[in-house]
């Protein structure tokens, strides 16, 4: 759902990702750790574009050149605001004031929840303009402990209390805060500057928004959303568990597309991976990003891709790993344990089995043997090898590349090919076999005589 229509007022969506994520032990921030192939702040801005936002504000720890550059990259035109103090979310949504000041609507996320959904940022903002000052997302608990309990009274929400603030009586409620909110543009930057920080963590709580709402006689709507969404990720357990909430989303999307996953818990895709119409998937494969299967292709076990492109009826695997930009034309083929890196296969062209296509360009229906590889790289610099429409590559053969090799012309089995082969040749680039008869036999007897002495001394 989107809030794109006429007439509209215009919408700030804040992320707050400065946290330093102590507990996920790493020297990466947290809100860069990666589910299916995107960080977990990639995830929230893509949601946040997708709600609509016209402006995104993200307030990040002061010189973070890496949380920087992912947002660059994510939601390229949004803002960034350094938190130098961590005083509490009201604090830090304060951090970015002078993108408040333009009287947007505002939604303020979080970059370590990367399961929220640009439908579920949309629904939170809707009651803005039914005349709500503020709306809060809240979810029902079994186990409600750590969380914000949003209190009610007759359907009418009245304050968040953070857990530690909470009375007894209070803590038994099961409604919890999920911590988004959004603010009316109108009256925002007046609702958190008036936030102050009488509580137990002496902090300057987002939610202690609603409280003042409600004593100035504004409504405060109350955005349901299921509990699994709203999780946020604080170590590397809840990171795997965020992982395998987003892999059943990106399955179930896969699944109802058109495509068929054998052993669907065994696929890993990526939040970019395409696949098209009657495409089978066995178990046990990787889609990395920047993948696309066309239709009716066939992905054998244990395979892995990473930016790769399969045109039409393709097969490929078991046992291979595409990379770096590796494009099968429609109906290529590549079997049991091949790697492609950077290279094209043409219409209908087949490698079966052991081999290595680096820096290639392989012709419509080649046909290229067991055990060939192209010798791209000169410990310098990579270079290109390319293989006429319908070339004849025998087995264990290696192509030095810079190197052409005509179409219609073969390579003889156990080639080392250094020089261009003309369309229609065959290159023969080994050494002449040569049979001595009986040397077999007389080599043996005289290994074992020269035994027979050793053994006499």
């Amino acid at each position: 759902m989107s809030l794109s229509g006429d007439n509209r007022r215009s919408l700030t969506t804040v992320v707050l990702a400065a946290g330093k994520g102590t507990r996920m032990r790493s020297a990466l921030p947290k809100v860069l750790h990666r589910l299916a192939g995107r960080s977990m702040l990639g995830h929230v801005l893509a949601a946040a574009q997708e709600a609509g936002a016209d402006h995104i504000a993200v307030v990040v720890e002061p010189g973070r050149a890496d949380v920087a550059a992912e947002i660059a990259r994510e939601a390229p035109g949004a803002r960034i605001f350094g938190q130098a103090e961590r005083l509490g979310t009201a604090h830090a949504v304060l951090c970015a004031r002078e993108a408040l000041e333009a009287g947007d609507d505002v939604v303020v996320a979080f970059g370590d929840t990367p399961l929220i959904t640009g439908a579920t940022l949309a629904r939170l903002r809707a009651p803005l303009r039914d005349g709500a000052m503020v709306a809060v997302l809240a979810f029902e608990s079994a186990d409600p402990s750590g969380y914000g309990r949003v209190l009610t009274e007759g359907g009418r929400v009245l304050a968040i209390r953070e857990e530690k603030d909470a009375s007894a009586a209070e803590r038994q409620v099961r409604l919890c805060n999920a911590g988004l909110m959004a603010l009316s543009g109108a009256h925002a930057l007046d609702l958190l500057t008036r936030i102050g920080n009488d509580n137990a963590a002496g902090e300057y709580y987002l939610p202690d928004a609603v409280a003042l709402a409600v004593a100035d006689g504004y409504a405060v709507a109350m955005v349901p959303v299921a509990e699994e969404e709203a999780h946020g990720v604080n170590d590397r357990v809840q990171l795997s568990l965020a992982e395998a909430v987003i892999q059943g989303r990106l399955r179930r999307a896969a699944l109802l597309g058109g495509a068929t996953l054998v052993a669907p818990d065994t696929v890993f895709l990526s939040y970019d991976t395409v696949l098209g119409q009657d495409v089978l998937v066995e178990p046990h494969v990787v889609f990395d990003t920047g993948v696309t299967v066309g239709d009716g292709c066939v992905v054998h076990a244990f395979a892995h891709l990473k930016d790769v492109r399969l045109e039409e009826a393709v097969s490929i695997g078991p046992f291979v790993r595409l990379r770096g930009g590796a494009v099968l034309e429609a109906g290529a083929a590549i079997g049991n344990f091949v790697e492609m890196k950077n290279a094209r296969l043409g219409p209908g062209a087949k490698a079966a089995h052991l081999t290595y296509l680096g820096d290639a360009e392989v012709g419509a229906k080649a046909n290229i043997g067991a055990g060939t590889i192209t010798c791209n790289y000169d410990g310098v610099n990579k270079h290109r090898t390319t293989i006429g429409a319908g070339a004849f590559i025998g087995s264990n053969s290696a192509l030095v590349a810079p190197v052409t090799v005509g179409a219609g012309a073969y390579v003889a089995s156990g080639s080392v090919i250094t020089d261009d082969v003309p369309e229609g040749a065959l290159a023969i680039a080994r050494g002449r076999q040569a049979v001595r008869t009986g040397w077999a036999e007389t080599k043996r007897a005289a290994l074992l005589a020269a035994k027979a002495e050793q053994k006499k001394d």
